[in-house]
């Protein structure tokens, strides 16, 4: 359960880089909203640096981060997918994906080099790109007779609820979208005009 009413995201896709003993470190941030666009920034990363090493990555989505994976391609374990996890929780973003490739630089950095230079450079895309807190809407619906439709709409226009979708009759219903941080005073006003709000999953 999500007990904030806000979240954190970038603004833009951005670039980093990280240089360790002649490794090349060159990270890629982008927002994202699905697992799909994960598979499909990792194919164009792929064609992009055809030569890299490693094509390391960690994502995380929703607002709650209730999906987050991180994945080492061929590092050992927990060396390159969990510090580029580590820095998105640590700036407490969402809908976001990085991935760093690497360059072998013919010399090995062993564990802790490895976690610092996925660490460095997941957090210097991080840094070249802006962060950007956004409110959490929820989606409702009431049920209403006719007679009903001019108070609901001034509760609507008082508390800058969105209309998602009406259907205005005898019988109407509106789909609504609510801040989540205006939930109680727009509940208490439709609860005054005897309206319940019923949450859409």
């Amino acid at each position: 359960m999500l007990f904030t009413n806000n979240y954190k995201v970038v603004q833009k896709n951005s670039k980093g880089y990280y240089l360790e003993k002649n490794s090349k470190f060159i990270s890629y941030c982008f927002i994202i909203s699905s697992e799909f666009e994960v598979k499909e920034r990792i194919k164009e990363i792929k064609k992009k640096e055809k030569s890299a090493n490693h094509y390391c990555y960690a994502f995380v989505l929703n607002p709650d981060k209730s999906s987050q994976k991180h994945f080492d391609d061929g590092e050992p374990s927990s060396s390159a997918g969990k510090p580029i996890l580590n820095q998105i929780n640590i700036h407490d973003l969402t809908n976001i994906l990085i991935i760093v490739v690497r360059y072998f630089g013919g010399r090995k950095l062993g564990i802790n080099g490895l976690i610092r230079s996925y660490k460095n450079a997941a957090k210097n895309a991080i840094e070249n790109t802006t962060i950007l807190k956004k409110e959490i809407l929820e989606k409702y619906e009431i049920n209403f007779e006719f007679n009903k439709l001019s108070n609901v709409m001034k509760i609507i226009k008082k508390n800058d609820v969105t209309i998602i979708n009406k259907n205005i009759k005898n019988n109407c219903n509106l789909q609504l979208s609510i801040k989540k941080a205006s939930y109680n005073q727009i509940f208490n006003d439709f609860k005054k005009n005897k309206i319940i709000l019923k949450y859409i999953k």
